[in-house]
């Protein structure tokens, strides 16, 4: 099949769309046109889902060089784009500034918006994204200087004409910062209520999930019940399991990084340890098992073996869709920890010992756990009060001694 257009820009363009069967993609969408300043034939390809999704693709094509843009630069990717532009996005910035600048480049920006063409970034797509730092727990700088830079980067992506409006500049951000850090003041209203419902969810997750993987409800049931990071999960390997007295040593932590996913240490620079409770060691024992004997392999992956995280496992298991239908809308990846956090506590764990299960820097933090029984709270004043009074109760006068001959 083919299809062909001539763009009345001084650039004559050629489409056209080829079905090859057997392929994830099967539909290729192909535009070739002239350089005028080289004169060398130039193509681009892309290959599609449908035969829908390929004519979207070469009327967005289309539309691009009837507004005088080459094909090259109206499918070029934010990273690309902004790599090579980077200097100029970022002139006139002090040279203490730069730096978070480029870090939140390269850390987040890359990893989560790099892999899209800039005219197909939306507000929508960054606002999402911006969601998603704050749910990981970025500091609020971290999030404002990562925005900057891609607000800087998509300004000049306007100036060259690719895009009409920034699509970056979005608003309120701070306002879900405040939000998110108003729930962490009562982690506990985040938690799952029991076992059931957490079962419930993980299965809902496998059966929303392609080819209904069974990893990713192991990875929900296991992160409910150590209190871990997904991406903590995702950097487990089967060596960090001591299976003599069912403890994890946490190490390392997996995480966006320029080009893909990448292990780091934890996220408080300290391996902690973690129990493998009773209710889990079957789970555990067969992800050993299936893991083969190297102790280096990872304890869980995606289906394809690869690694996890936070987001991997929002998409794959279409995540917002299912906690939503399951009546729990608001539940984010993170509040897994919450929820083997605030069982920990009704366990009656000591709080010294939930803060380093946790691997919490504040004292503070890990308290905000602990079950406010009302009654134990007066109880304890009561007897303090008490205490006091005896303290400061009149001590009666000794007895007069009688002498006598």
């Amino acid at each position: 099949m083919a299809d062909k257009a001539i763009v009345p820009v001084g650039v004559r363009l050629t489409t056209d769309i080829e079905y090859r069967p057997n392929r994830l993609n099967p539909y290729r969408a192909r535009v070739r046109w002239f350089d005028p300043a080289t004169k060398r034939r130039l193509s681009l390809s892309e290959g599609k889902a449908d035969e829908d999704e390929a004519q979207e693709w070469l009327q967005s094509i289309i539309e691009a060089a009837e507004a005088g843009l080459s094909p090259s630069l109206a499918t070029m990717k934010l990273a690309e784009y902004g790599n090579a532009n980077m200097d100029l996005a970022l002139r006139g910035l002090e040279l203490k500034t730069l730096d978070p600048y480029l870090s939140g480049w390269r850390m987040r920006v890359v990893p989560a918006l790099g892999h899209l063409a800039v005219r197909m970034i939306t507000n929508g797509a960054v606002d999402r994204t911006v969601q998603n730092w704050i749910a990981d727990e970025l500091s609020r700088s971290t999030v404002k200087n990562t925005i900057a830079v891609l607000v800087r980067v998509m300004e000049q992506a306007v100036r060259d004409g690719i895009i009409k409006v920034n699509p970056a500049r979005v608003t309120g951000w701070q306002k879900l910062y405040k939000q998110a850090e108003d729930e962490l003041l009562d982690p506990r209203a985040l938690a799952l209520p029991d076992w059931e419902t957490l079962v419930t969810l993980a299965d809902a997750l496998v059966a929303a999930s392609h080819d209904e993987y069974r990893g990713w409800g192991e990875v929900v049931i296991f992160a409910a019940y150590t209190a871990a990071r997904i991406g903590e999960i995702s950097g487990c390997r089967v060596g960090d399991i001591d299976t003599t007295q069912w403890i994890w040593t946490v190490r390392r932590q997996t995480t966006p990084a320029p080009g893909g996913l990448t292990d780091k240490g934890t996220k408080g620079k300290r391996a902690r340890k973690v129990p493998i409770v009773e209710e889990i060691r079957p789970l555990v024992a067969q992800r050993i098992l299936s893991a083969g004997p190297n102790p280096d392999a990872r304890l869980f992956t995606g289906p394809r073996g690869g690694r996890i995280s936070t987001a991997v496992l929002r998409d794959a298991t279409h995540w917002d869709t299912v906690v939503t239908k399951l009546g729990y809308e608001h539940l984010r990846r993170h509040d897994l920890r919450h929820t083997a956090l605030t069982w920990f506590a009704d366990a009656g764990v000591q709080v010294h010992v939930l803060r380093r299960i946790a691997g919490h820097g504040s004292l503070t933090t890990t308290q905000r756990y602990l079950h406010p029984d009302v009654h134990k709270i007066t109880a304890a004043g009561a007897a303090l009060s008490a205490h006091f009074n005896v303290l400061r109760a009149p001590r009666s006068l000794p007895s007069p001694i009688v002498m006598t001959r």
